[in-house]
């Protein structure tokens, strides 16, 4: 099996839109970039074209599922004179010790990384692409990254969606930039000066004040640059809308006894809440059709829900559909072998070259349904052969929920696109959706105002 390749390519060069142009130009021009351009702009582009520009030697830091199916692509489709390698697990050392002038990895391999420096001789720049991975200032992987970070001369930062559960998500990714020089070096500080404490009926939680988003912008606005998809392109509409299944009398028993108790007895088996959190996930377990134990098994109740999101993709040519939890996947790909609809399935079990195939299958039209993890498919992928995505239950994950979503409404579509989600009535799930939008709503905030700076500068 090949493990390691340096790749390079002769192909006809495409010329970039005048968006990623101003783009490249913004890099060459500053030595620590926050790019926060919105989903399927583009991105990747511009930091290449830079690349080749200033004739470093660049590490990029990216989730696994993309190191091939974007980096790699676009390096050969837009840059085909740079030469890459991809690090894996297995193969690091010879990727690295290669002429390669990028190396891509995932995130995790910064801890590998920290241990073994020498590997980076002749590094200059860093690309951190998705740099939510990195938010959490606590975990062994940022902590790495930030040791790293110090080593290159030049760094890029880059998401579509920066801060899409707090402001708090943007300081340790800019601090892998700037080392603390626009939102401050001390974490309590900056969440002080940006958040207040509130209780949410649960526990205290910090809540962006109403001008955090005012005031984190007009810190980064030297360095960051975004544009709108809109802005870029002519974009068809997109819908979002709810459609609703009703619980049957004996499960809406069952959701309220857990509710009530945080404690459930299906039969075979005794579901325990033992918190707040563990409870409204074991509900929303149950108003997707079944309900996971303490070891781990599931306790299935009911397959309504299914046979509604079946229907919905039978009615269109081609969709995607969001599933977050394993039994959702086996009740929808058994319905589709049923029905004869032909599909295929993403998620963390897919390996990279086989998301590359189901990519390009559903592109030229030999799928009508890609059922998805959204974690494992939100990132990278373009699939704008689809019209719709279906959530068959929603997410917790506001930057999983509008990743997902670009993954059609992107560069490339042509068609009207929707948006639909699925959801139990007299459930949490309703209020869930529009949790995702309120914290959506405070991204935009900020998004629209770092846009709001870059016009007027």
């Amino acid at each position: 099996m090949l493990i390691y390749q340096t790749y390079q390519r002769v192909i006809i060069m495409l010329k970039p839109f005048e968006h990623q142009a101003v783009t490249t130009a913004h890099i060459l021009k500053n030595d620590r970039c926050f790019i926060t351009s919105d989903p399927g702009t583009g991105k990747t582009r511009s930091v290449l074209d830079a690349i080749k520009d200033r004739g470093s030697r660049t590490l990029v830091l990216a989730p696994l599922s993309i190191l091939e199916a974007s980096w790699g692509d676009d390096i050969e489709k837009f840059t085909p004179e740079l030469t890459y390698a991809v690090a894996y697990a297995k193969n690091r050392d010879k990727a690295f010790a290669s002429n390669a002038r990028i190396v891509l990895t995932n995130h995790d391999a910064a801890k590998w990384l920290v241990k073994n420096i020498h590997v980076l001789a002749g590094f200059d720049t860093l690309v951190i692409d998705e740099f939510t991975a990195f938010k959490n200032k606590d975990s062994q992987r940022s902590k790495a990254a930030l040791k790293l970070s110090k080593l290159f001369t030049y760094r890029i930062a880059m998401s579509g969606t920066p801060n899409s559960n707090t402001i708090l998500d943007v300081w340790h990714p800019m601090l892998l930039v700037d080392e603390g020089e626009r939102l401050g070096h001390r974490f309590y500080s900056f969440r002080q000066s940006v958040c207040t404490s509130k209780f949410n009926g649960f526990a205290n939680e910090w809540v962006d004040k109403d001008d955090a988003e005012l005031l984190v912008a007009a810190a980064l606005s030297d360095v960051n640059i975004r544009y709108e998809l809109e802005e870029c392109l002519t974009m068809p509409p997109q819908t979002v809308s709810s459609k609703f299944v009703t619980l049957p009398p004996k499960i809406m028993k069952q959701y309220h006894q857990l509710s009530e108790d945080s404690v459930l007895y299906t039969g075979t088996a005794t579901i325990n809440a033992v918190h707040a959190g563990a409870k409204v996930k074991k509900l929303l377990q149950l108003c997707t059709g079944a309900i996971y134990d303490e070891q781990g098994d599931v306790q299935s109740v009911h397959p309504e829900r299914y046979e509604l999101v079946m229907q919905l993709v039978a009615e269109r040519k081609h969709s995607l559909v969001a599933f977050n939890w394993k039994h959702e996947k086996l009740h929808l790909t058994a319905l589709a072998e049923k029905q004869g609809i032909k599909f295929a399935t993403i998620d963390g079990d897919t390996p990279a070259h086989k998301r590359k195939e189901i990519v390009d299958r559903m592109q030229a039209g030999h799928l009508q349904v890609v059922f998805c993890h959204p974690q494992s498919a939100g990132h990278g992928l373009t699939m704008t052969k689809a019209t719709a995505v279906i959530w068959a239950s929603p997410t917790y994950n506001a930057e999983h929920y509008q990743q997902f979503n670009r993954r059609i409404y992107r560069a490339g579509q042509t068609l009207r696109t929707e948006v639909i989600q699925i959801a139990a009535r007299n459930t949490w799930e309703p209020e869930v959706y529009e949790k995702l939008q309120s914290k959506l709503s405070r991204m935009e905030n900020l998004l629209q105002i770092l846009n709001k700076l870059k016009t007027a500068a």
